[in-house]
């Protein structure tokens, strides 16, 4: 908690995201939490650098799977144990792009190889970006909000189940726009 409210703890959790959307193992929710614990005042801010550093850093792994997948992406993939599921996950990426990308930016699964695959899939980088601008904002507000309205109490409850929110948000969000598309 004291780290967290250092004056230049905002600056490390920018590069904890940045990296963890392109090699990094650790997500950045392990400082994002106590910082907004440590200030609640700022934890909207905490959330916008959170959010903006790890899409710029899912940039970057994007950048590594359009041009760098045989090399520095194949290294990063077989770290993360997932080199016997990469071909399952281009084919399913082929078809559901952009719901992968939603779905993939609010669970544990790493992050980064969802950037690799969508630079390695040369999937529109346009899509990408607002893909990934969503899903990481809606994690990282989510946690910042809650942990601002109710601070330490709340922090078990995120800790045990940011997924299964996640998953709840997803639901609704794919709900509205299936009742966009046939009520409307």
């Amino acid at each position: 908690m004291r780290q967290a409210a250092r004056p230049r703890a905002d600056r490390a959790l920018a590069v904890v995201s940045f990296l963890e959307s392109s090699v990094f193992p650790i997500p950045p929710d392990v400082m994002l939490v106590p910082m907004c614990l440590a200030d609640r005042s700022r934890a909207y801010y905490y959330a916008a650098v959170c959010t903006a550093a790890s899409v710029i850093g899912g940039l970057f792994g994007y950048a590594i799977g359009y041009f760098l997948l045989e090399t520095l992406g194949r290294w990063v993939i077989d770290l993360y144990g997932y080199a016997e599921k990469w071909q399952a996950f281009e084919e399913a990426y082929a078809e559901w792009g952009v719901w992968i990308i939603l779905i993939k930016g609010l669970t544990p699964i790493p992050y980064k190889i969802v950037t690799i695959a969508s630079g390695a899939a040369h999937f529109s980088l346009v899509v990408f970006i607002l893909a990934s601008v969503t899903t990481r904002g809606v994690r990282f507000f989510l946690v910042a909000g809650l942990l601002r309205a109710y601070g330490e109490p709340i922090r078990d409850f995120i800790e045990k189940r940011l997924n299964v929110l996640g998953i709840v948000f997803l639901v609704a969000l794919i709900g509205g726009f299936i009742a966009v598309r046939y009520l409307f």
